[in-house]
């Protein structure tokens, strides 16, 4: 990914939560097309809650990739566990956007074709 912007309200990001966003977000690149690999970002948002059913941190991730902006968000009581969470839900997002992006053609029939022409 080309940028990665990772910001706290109400919360102190340490070392490890840092370089743990950056080792989930660098997961997500094998699931882009590769036409999107240079030119996306995200935009990481950690949150310090105090929610009456016990939440207490938020995570939000904003990735934009060509022609659309994926967003994920949850809250856990464990910060780390809410960037899993919203990985795998960004995994998904990723995967309904690649079937949208990349022409499926198969090379048989496309070489077939061309034979035959």
């Amino acid at each position: 990914m080309s940028s990665v912007t990772i910001t706290g309200e109400k919360y102190d990001i340490d070392d490890v939560t840092r370089r743990y966003v950056m080792k989930k977000l660098s997961r997500l690149e094998k699931y882009l097309p590769r036409h999107a690999r240079k030119s996306a970002s995200a935009e990481v948002k950690l949150r310090q809650i105090n929610e009456a059913h016990g939440n207490k941190y938020e995570v939000e991730v904003l990735l934009h990739v060509p022609d659309k902006t994926l967003m994920a968000k949850d809250s856990t009581m464990n910060m780390l566990a809410a960037i899993d969470i919203v990985e795998a839900k960004l995994v998904t997002q990723l995967h309904k956007y690649k079937d949208t992006v990349v022409a499926h053609v198969g090379r048989r029939r496309l070489l077939s074709r061309l034979k035959r022409a």
